[in-house]
């Protein structure tokens, strides 16, 4: 992956709180993990230290102020307690009737005790925590292996206070017939927590796996999710990945899915974002092998003062691979969105295909995008196209179905869930993409009620 230069901050009330909480962290984690997960973890503290949190003064954060992340009281999310685990309802979180397995953790932690298991021959499911303490060689191959934490902060803060998160192995030529759901409830017992789930999906070979992550909060109280998704697809294999965030307004979410894509792969990621006060999301892709083939897919939906912001890099590092980016922007209120898009064809990656296209719809004067496709190849032999558009509703299009009889609000509702459904229809999980359509029906005509007062 192509870093990117960052100029450390200036940094007020030394040290950072991560940094004097970490020593307290680390002692209760050398009783439970390996040696080489404390390297990691001191690697990505040690990281965190040099660089700070962002600012508005680096070029991959000029647009999103995380002011108010860096000011939360920084208190590593710990395992609730039995009372209010069971007091979290699962199943009200669930995709009604998606099968398989649902792992879910609460705060970050893995909670057995409301997850479903299905056992497959050969496939691995569960904690990571738990699988680095039965299967730790397995593990160490993968972990930290593809998500960097050498430029990005968060990353960096990732490392070093993750706890627990999701394990996902597939062994070679291996189908896993039904998605499995990876469930994260957040704002279990006391606000301000910050939860650091780190997941590590693999599948082999010729092997083929969904995967639904959801991101949500119990109460609407502030705090902090930090997540770090690593994916490796192997050789022939065919994986799909759909998350969606929908955290409290008062909650913060930054996250990272980085994947590693080997030769004939087929991967499609689809990012749904809704929730949060500020929600950041890096989405990366390195394309190690010859003749990959991935779609990432992305919609994100945003009113009074939320913040979503996308970030993505396409790494084209091997010849005859194709991309195609597709992200749509829904913004209300005072609300801003954010994109940046790049897609890198390295030397002697000829017979490139990589297209990207990011669409935004103001609902409101107050809403603002900020947008930023970029190209940059290095080689010659390539099909390379990108493009950004920001606008309102089509004014003909309303009168068009006004003149059949609609009423105006009918129309704009129409109008803007046809605009989100060209993503959502992208999804081939059915039960989650048949209940995504009808949650983001209602919040769409929320959203248009606002606007007309």
């Amino acid at each position: 992956m192509l870093a990117t230069t960052q100029s450390k901050p200036a940094q007020t009330g030394e040290p950072l709180a991560p940094v004097a909480a970490f020593d307290a962290f680390e002692k209760d984690g050398a009783r439970r993990f390996p040696a080489w997960v404390g390297e990691l973890r001191r690697a990505g503290i040690s990281r965190f230290a040099t660089l700070g949190f962002p600012t508005p003064r680096m070029e991959d954060w000029k647009y999103t102020n995380i002011t108010p992340i860096a000011q939360l009281p920084f208190k590593p999310a710990v395992n609730p307690s039995p009372a209010a685990l069971a007091a979290v309802d699962a199943a009200r979180f669930a995709f009604a009737g998606l099968g398989g397995s649902r792992l879910v953790f609460v705060n970050g932690h893995f909670a057995p005790q409301l997850s479903v298991i299905t056992k497959l021959p050969g496939v691995k499911l569960g904690s990571l925590a738990a699988t680095i303490g039965s299967d730790a060689d397995l593990v160490k191959q993968h972990l930290g292996r593809y998500a960097s934490a050498t430029d990005h902060a968060f990353r960096a803060l990732n490392a070093a206070f993750f706890a627990d998160g999701a394990f996902i192995f597939v062994p070679k030529d291996v189908t896993v017939e039904e998605p499995v759901h990876l469930l994260f409830i957040g704002g279990v017992g006391e606000d301000g927590a910050a939860a650091h789930p780190r997941n590590l999906i693999v599948a082999e070979a010729g092997s083929r796996l969904k995967v639904v992550e959801s991101c949500v909060s119990a109460g609407g109280g502030p705090g902090l999710t930090n997540a770090v998704t690593e994916i490796a697809v192997g050789e022939g294999a065919n994986v799909e990945h759909c998350k969606f965030q929908d955290e409290s307004l008062n909650a913060f979410h930054v996250a990272t899915i980085q994947s590693s894509l080997a030769r004939g792969s087929r991967f499609a990621s689809h990012s749904i974002s809704v929730g949060a006060r500020i929600a950041r999301h890096d989405v990366n892709t390195l394309m190690i092998g010859e003749g990959v083939e991935c779609v990432l897919n992305g919609l994100y939906i945003a009113s009074g003062s939320q913040l979503v912001d996308h970030h993505m890099i396409v790494d084209h590092a091997q010849p005859r691979c194709a991309s195609h980016e597709f992200f749509h922007g829904i913004l209300g209120g005072a609300s801003r969105g954010v994109f940046n898009g790049k897609i890198f064809v390295r030397p002697g990656a000829q017979q490139t295909d990589a297209k990207q296209t990011n669409r935004n719809l103001l609902l409101t004067d107050e809403a603002t995008v900020d947008t930023k496709p970029q190209l940059e190849i290095f080689a010659d032999d390539v099909k390379c196209t990108h493009g950004a558009t920001v606008g309102r509703l089509d004014e003909d299009a309303i009168f068009y179905l006004r003149s059949r009889g609609i009423g105006h609000s009918a129309a704009r509702r129409m109008l803007t869930q046809a605009f989100a459904s060209n993503i959502l229809a992208r999804i081939g999980i059915e039960p989650v993409r048949k209940q995504l359509d009808e949650f983001l029906q209602n919040r769409l005509d929320a959203e248009i009620r606002a606007v007309e007062g």
